[in-house]
């Protein structure tokens, strides 16, 4: 395999509008860059920040082309909090600040939202790739934006295409990391919207009882965007055999995650030392495939720049470009070239296809969530 070979990337979890909004960092410049201007504002020792791994020149130099991006507001009731929001009113503004970022990166040129399945094949094909045009699917990471469970459509509406319940804690509709909560009862409409609407549903950051409660009552597509592990990193955050088996079972794609917390066992934030590497990442995609029985049902899901810098990844990983050292690494554990390309893209890729919808869906003006949003609603 020759060592200049770059394989195209789909990498299905960036917080791209994050990085660029609450931590006010412009994606247009390099990441040598994004480091040097932050070292000079003072922030060296602040967690994540003088080591950005992600911008969107770096995108490009890694052969990522096409992305799930983010809308992440989490809900944090507490008022004296370092990351999140006070109230569900503020989650709900911060989700459409997202949407608005992505939407001005569009108009500048520098990304495609991708709607439907004739988008994502209209992106593969153009040039535009070859410029350095990000294809960002949107997902939102836990539904504290969602004022109701009929709010989902309008975030449907304006192209977000797959949803998780909760990130960390217990929210309006689910228990997460660090949880012991399972479903609410506003889940269970929220949940069968999301089937109607076609959208996919990550499984990703659910507490255990949450994650078996879904299963059993969401019929549609699911995946784990960004999922390690238990068997490397056996806390809560990552899943057991027996869910991993549960995702395949329902055609899901799983994607690992290069947070070290996810890779390390035992790894303490700002505590221990970065001692996994890239061979933690084969680890646990070979886990996948070792259940699955094949190599179809695992990818990318980086997390890279998720509230964290290279502070707080593999300690062999720079910057995002970095992951074109994994088919090599691939390659030396005999993976053939065909499954290489599945899992550095294609799986990715054939979800997707599944997922989307064939066209653009007509919105209806007189919802709901159309009359909240314009400040119309009835109770107002």
């Amino acid at each position: 395999m020759p060592a200049e070979t770059i394989y195209p990337i789909f990498d299905a979890h960036l917080d791209l509008a994050l990085n660029g909004v609450d931590w006010n960092r412009d994606l247009t410049q390099s990441v040598d860059t994004l480091r040097a201007r932050e070292r000079e504002l003072g922030m060296a020792g602040q967690p994540g920040r003088c080591g950005a791994t992600v911008s969107l020149p770096e995108l490009k130099r890694a052969g990522i082309r096409t992305c799930v991006a983010t809308l992440l507001a989490r809900w944090e009731p507490e008022i004296n909090h370092p990351f999140g929001w006070s109230t569900p009113h503020a989650c709900y503004a911060m989700a459409h600040a997202h949407l608005a970022y992505y939407r001005g990166l569009e108009y500048s040129g520098h990304a495609t939202i991708i709607h439907t399945r004739q988008d994502l094949e209209s992106h593969l094909q153009s040039t535009d790739q070859e410029n350095g045009r990000l294809g960002m699917i949107l997902t939102m990471e836990g539904a504290d934006p969602l004022l109701e469970p009929e709010t989902v459509e309008e975030f449907y509406h304006q192209g977000l295409r797959a949803i998780g319940l909760a990130h960390y804690g217990t929210n309006r509709y689910a228990g997460g990391t660090n949880s012991f909560s399972g479903l609410s009862v506003d889940a269970i409409p929220l949940l069968a919207r999301i089937e109607e609407l076609g959208m996919t549903l990550d499984v990703t950051h659910l507490s255990d009882r949450a994650f078996w409660q879904v299963l059993d009552r969401f019929s549609g597509r699911i995946h784990a965007s960004h999922q390690n592990s238990r068997r490397l990193a056996s806390w809560q955050r990552q899943f057991s055999d027996e869910q991993y088996r549960a995702v395949l079972a329902r055609d899901g794609v799983i994607g690992i995650a290069l947070d070290i917390i996810m890779l390390q066992e035992g790894y303490a934030r700002r505590h221990s030392p970065q001692m996994a590497t890239l061979q933690a990442v084969v680890e646990n995609i070979d886990i996948v495939c070792q259940l699955a029985g094949d190599a179809r049902h695992v990818g990318i899901g980086s997390d890279l720049d998720g509230g964290y810098g290279n502070d707080q990844t593999p300690r062999d990983l720079e910057r995002i470009s970095d992951l074109q050292r994994l088919p090599a690494m691939l390659s030396a554990r005999g993976y053939s070239d065909e499954d290489i390309r599945r899992i550095m893209q294609d799986n990715w890729l054939h979800f997707f296809s599944q997922v989307l919808p064939a066209e653009k869906d007509k919105k209806n003006k007189d919802t709901k969530n159309e009359r909240l949003r314009e400040g119309l609603d009835s109770r107002t």
